[in-house]
């Protein structure tokens, strides 16, 4: 029928540059175009195709039958239709004119792009693999990596490591692409909490990355990257990235594709005060003083929501001007005696012990403030145990109180869960008045830090009130603007996991991700590809363990302690191209050069029969060694475990052990 097609359209008014064209066709279509239309009657047997048959021999034109058909691969394979469908203009069966569905496409799309990011390659053009053009280079590229230099740091300093536990925490030196892929096979579907902070592709990050991208290449690298890091996520892990508004709008679509109905929220974070922020002072554009982070969860996650502190007095006052009253106005000055009536079970399984108070009194804030002539302030800071709320209490866990107990009188309760981090343990939720009403107590959303009484609340999507003012020497180690605060980290690692659950950063930075978790008790992972990572992550975690006091080290009580691992990918070219730097002669250049012939690294674009001995001679010293550097492909550099026991490549029988442990278990 396709042929059949063809040369039924085979009309003047359908060719373009003496050729039949699908746009053509699908445009006449669209307008229901006489000429067309009759054509397409003119044979029966297309016309049953594309004509609905009504009453009195009326045909009805089926435009979208006719559209799907015309964007059959098959039917007109022309180059501009094979140039539309390379570079992500159209999906499986139609173009994106006739596709409902928003989707974001850019040339590139179906790429992979490693992505330079060290000293030597900073500045070089990104090489992009299509699997159309390279699918054994893809492959290779992508398996799982040999990795070597291991280290273990604890109290007592750098070690040789030993073993590999399952729990260990890992820093890994490489390309994050490559990390990422070999990570999947003792990781896939366990990680609880992935953060990033990618580059922004600004121009001016004070990261080393090639960070200015135009949008499609910035898209491709980060597309591959959240496409293996889904694959790592748990079914209750969550994944949030951190960025600004340049490129904040597309992320936010190729996330949406990638974690399809994953979309949870768009936090945005007050960086800094406007009048410190970036940005002209007399151009068009605003001072830029947030940046955004985009939440994602899978099907089985629950965020935990956190709290934000913020001055009991300015609370207070705040709700004043706003004409509301301060809901936590009675103090129980006398706490009577308790007396357990029995338990229940909810339908969780939780136990609720239900008690009566006997011979408890009240009094009034302001009751107190007169008979003791102090302050409002200074009556919630002296009995901040004490004072409780008769509003409806509206956490789960006393939804869930209320819901199991009935009309008996039971005056308090207390709940003890059967599993999480408070197992086991009794919490008091209240008073069970007349009006049958569970009372809050003020004690549950505040505290006292240096004398200052501190009200907390639920956080929503916009975070002003972490400080970014004194971050430069957090952790021992400064990162101009790449740095987060540790008090952001801990918020985020907080609303997405337990201890021992285990976080990942593929942007390792300055091991701000890291050094939180570690202080949070959590198992972590980071990559960074950067030569820094020595001086940043590495000495910043090893600060830790040491017990730094900077950054949440106060509100968690750190002391130091703990460990990692430190391992690099094994880069198979580097000594090779760090040779080619030393030598000083043609002589040692040409056995590099039939070397380079053989070798596993050669650019796959390179033809090894055209490299000639008598041509290569001829050229200057200089230009032998620009030679032999740019035959090598920089995106195979590392080595593939399933070469660990090719003697080619002097893997140490050490390296093997620990290899097989990280991708086997230790088998």
């Amino acid at each position: 029928m396709k042929k059949e097609l063809e040369n039924l359209l085979t009309h003047q008014e359908f060719l373009v540059g003496g050729k039949l064209n699908k746009n053509r066709l699908a445009e006449l279509a669209r307008t229901y175009n006489p000429t067309l239309l009759n054509v397409l009657m003119s044979d029966d047997n297309i016309s049953q195709h594309f004509f609905s048959k009504l009453e009195n021999d009326v045909l009805v034109f089926k435009k979208d039958t006719f559209l799907q058909f015309l964007n059959n691969k098959e039917f007109l394979p022309d180059s501009f239709t094979a140039y539309k469908t390379k570079i992500g203009l159209a999906t499986e069966s139609q173009y994106l004119l006739e596709n409902k569905n928003v989707v974001l496409n850019f040339p590139y799309k179906d790429c992979v792009l490693e992505g330079g990011q060290n000293k030597e390659d900073a500045k070089r053009q990104e090489i992009f693999f299509n699997e159309t053009l390279a699918p054994t280079e893809i492959n290779r590229l992508l398996d799982d990596k040999v990795l070597t230099n291991f280290k273990r740091f604890d109290e007592n300093g750098e070690h040789k490591l030993e073993n590999l536990s399952d729990t260990d925490n890992l820093i890994i030196k490489g390309n994050n692409l490559i990390a990422l892929h070999s990570l999947k096979k003792r990781f896939a579907s366990k990680v609880k909490l992935i953060y990033i902070d990618p580059p922004y592709n600004t121009g001016n990050d004070s990261f080393n990355y090639n960070d200015n991208f135009n949008h499609s290449t910035w898209l491709t690298f980060m597309k591959n990257r959240l496409e293996v890091a889904r694959e790592l996520l748990s079914a209750d892990g969550m994944i949030f990235v951190q960025t600004d508004d340049t490129e904040h709008a597309y992320l936010r679509v190729l996330m949406d594709e990638i974690f399809e109905k994953k979309y949870l929220n768009t936090v945005v974070i007050k960086s800094k005060a406007s009048s410190g922020a970036s940005g002209g002072g007399e151009d068009k554009r605003l001072k830029k003083n947030t940046e955004f982070i985009l939440v994602y969860a899978n099907n089985e996650a629950q965020i935990k929501i956190q709290q934000k502190p913020f001055p009991l007095v300015d609370y207070i006052t705040e709700r004043k001007e706003s004409g509301r009253t301060f809901a936590y106005t009675n103090v129980l000055v006398n706490s009577g005696e308790l007396v357990k009536i029995g338990e229940t079970v909810d339908g969780r399984g939780d136990v609720i012990e239900l008690f009566n108070v006997r011979g408890y009194e009240t009094k009034s804030v302001k009751k107190i403030m007169k008979e003791e002539n102090i302050s409002e302030e200074e009556v919630y800071k002296k009995y901040l145990d004490r004072i409780y709320t008769t509003e409806n209490a509206q956490t789960s866990i006393r939804d869930r109180v209320r819901d199991a107990v009935d009309d008996n009188g039971y005056t308090i309760a207390r709940y003890r869960p059967v599993s999480g981090k408070n197992r086991g343990k009794l919490i008091d939720v209240g008073f069970i008045g007349t009006t049958k009403r569970l009372v809050s107590f003020l004690k549950e959303t505040t505290f006292i830090d240096e004398g200052v009484v501190y009200k907390t609340e639920k956080a929503g999507t916009l975070w002003e009130d972490i400080s970014w003012s004194s971050i430069k020497n957090e952790g021992g180690v400064t990162l101009d603007n790449g740095k987060k605060p540790e008090k952001l980290l801990q918020r985020i690692i907080a609303s997405a996991t337990e201890e021992n659950d285990i976080v990942l950063d593929f942007f390792g930075g300055s091991g701000s991700t890291a050094a939180t978790a570690h202080k949070m008790g959590r198992q972590y992972i980071s990559i960074e590809q950067m030569d820094y990572i020595e001086d940043k992550i590495v000495e910043r975690l090893n600060n830790v363990i040491k017990g730094d006091a900077t950054g949440i080290s106060k509100d968690v009580e750190w002391k130091g302690g703990g460990s990692f691992v430190y391992a690099e990918l094994k880069n198979d070219a580097q000594d090779f191209k760090n040779t080619i730097i030393n030598v000083t002669t043609t002589e040692e250049l040409l056995e590099l050069f039939e070397l380079a012939k053989e070798s596993s690294f050669l650019s796959y674009r390179v033809d090894p029969k055209k490299l000639k001995k008598d041509e290569f001679e001829t050229l200057s010293l200089a230009e032998q060694k620009q030679v032999l550097s740019d035959i090598i492909d920089n995106n195979n550099l590392y080595v593939n475990y399933s070469d660990i026991d090719d003697g080619d490549y002097h893997i140490s029988e050490y390296d093997k052990r620990l290899n097989h442990q990280f991708y086997q278990g230790g088998q």
